[in-house]
């Protein structure tokens, strides 16, 4: 369902929870796969439809004063007449951010919010009272519902056709890792991450629920997501703030899975021991540790990483937890800047990792500016959630495509440092690339 109108920017807005049941939880989820936004992974799910607000970010990430700004602006949402004090306080709003920190961005608000968290079911309707008063009302409604998707069935019929092409052939990614390998000796920067992509086009419309269907089959470990366009399944958590603990798990280092368990065992081991890609995978999770420090009063970083697997490649992880400073502790972190941070606030302080950037930042986001010839957009971008209270999760926006209509554009990205192989780095990004292939391509 929709509202009659969106609310104008400057309008006062509500909002009102209710608790639901699984019947009406499950028949909200089929209704934001088809026709909504959602973020979702094992034990908890985000999902919306309609537009209560759409909060700018102009100046990106890179303006603090934007992201405060933006987090006052979600806290000014007050709770309705109607709103049950025992549920969880106050709405979400849902991103899809872009990669590049300086870049145009926005939070969107949905009119109706459905929130799974363990044992706990809400919806959350947001707009003016008048608006919240009929969403409330028509929640009985979503039992069985499905949004309609054109005249009959087969306009839901996936698509069987395809064409695929690299936008960028193989040899001129080959020479891009000899570019930056050049740079990397000259001494711009440690590490720069390039990306690959590929275009499909198909002889029927590519519809998200199709991928999302999929994508929770193939990656069940993963977050998955479907937000404008935007679809994925992401393995690497970039920042969860959960009252004051933070959470963050960096990947860094990528090995292929054979499906041979001896095998993999032994390119697990080979990943592990190798000095490069541990090398590499520091140089992450020690960015990660400077940037939430002055956010928190403790932090853990365990200094050998672990071992994620997923279906068809393995990475290096390493769980960062922490916890933020107490409100009480008043000149912690920037200057004027508030003792406890909120999930957008830990975002902005994070992104882009050297998983997705390079490091130095600067200058390996400066090098890709001027030599990239991919338009990345929202890929590499952080994808996730903020609530009015400050709590949030944000994913990276990697294993991932954008579909409009017909066609979708699908990415791979790589870490280049030194001792870094192009033909072994193109390999790689083949690998990637196949956990989106696999669901968006089905002949």
């Amino acid at each position: 369902m929709t509202l009659a109108r969106r609310p104008e920017p400057d309008e006062a807005l509500v909002f009102a929870a209710v608790a639901i049941d699984e019947p009406t939880f499950a028949a909200a989820r089929r209704y934001a796969m088809r026709a909504g936004r959602v973020v979702e992974r094992d034990g908890a799910s985000v999902l919306g439809w309609g537009d209560a607000a759409h909060i700018e970010l102009p100046l990106g990430l890179d303006d603090r004063s934007g992201v405060t700004a933006a987090s006052r602006r979600l806290a000014a949402i007050r709770p309705w007449r109607d709103t049950d004090a025992s549920l969880v306080p106050g709405p979400v709003a849902i991103g899809a951010l872009a990669f590049d920190p300086g870049g145009w961005s926005e939070l969107l608000v949905p009119a109706v919010q459905v929130v799974s968290r363990g044992d706990e079911l809400q919806a959350t309707a947001v707009g003016t009272p008048e608006q919240v008063e009929v969403a409330l009302g028509a929640f009985p409604f979503l039992a069985g519902a499905v949004p309609s998707t054109g005249s009959g069935v087969s306009d839901d019929e996936p698509p069987d056709r395809f064409e695929l092409r690299s936008v960028h052939g193989h040899e001129d990614f080959r020479v891009r890792v000899a570019r930056a390998l050049d740079a990397i000796h000259q001494g711009a920067f440690e590490k720069v991450v390039l990306v690959r992509e590929v275009a499909v086009d198909a002889n029927r419309p590519l519809r998200q629920h199709h991928l999302l269907e999929r994508l929770r089959a193939l990656h069940p470990s993963c977050c998955s997501f479907a937000i404008d366009g935007f679809v994925g399944a992401s393995p690497e958590l970039l920042v969860r703030r959960r009252g004051d603990e933070v959470v963050s798990q960096p990947l860094a280092g990528t090995v292929a899975r054979s499906g041979d368990p001896e095998e993999d065992r032994h390119l697990a081991a080979a990943l592990l021991a190798s000095e490069k890609e541990r090398a590499e995978h520091r140089i992450v999770v020690d960015a990660i540790v400077d940037a939430l420090a002055p956010h928190c009063s403790s932090l853990d970083a365990p200094t050998v990483p672990h071992l994620l697997a997923l279906r068809n490649v393995a990475h290096l992880a390493t769980r960062v937890t922490g916890t933020l400073r107490p409100s009480s502790d008043r000149g912690a972190g920037e200057a004027g800047a508030p003792a406890v941070a909120t999930a957008l606030d830990l975002l902005a302080a994070v992104h882009p990792t050297p998983a997705v950037g390079g490091s130095p930042r600067e200058a390996a986001l400066d090098y890709l500016r001027k030599t990239e010839h991919v338009e990345r957009g929202r890929f590499a971008g952080p994808v996730g959630w903020v609530r009015a209270d400050g709590d949030g999760e944000w994913w990276i926006g990697i294993r991932s495509a954008i579909i409009d209509g017909t066609r979708a554009r699908l990415f791979a990205g790589v870490g280049i440092v030194d001792g870094s192989e192009p033909a072994s780095e193109l390999a790689e990004t083949q690998l990637k690339l196949q956990a989106l292939l696999a669901v968006a391509v089905r002949p």
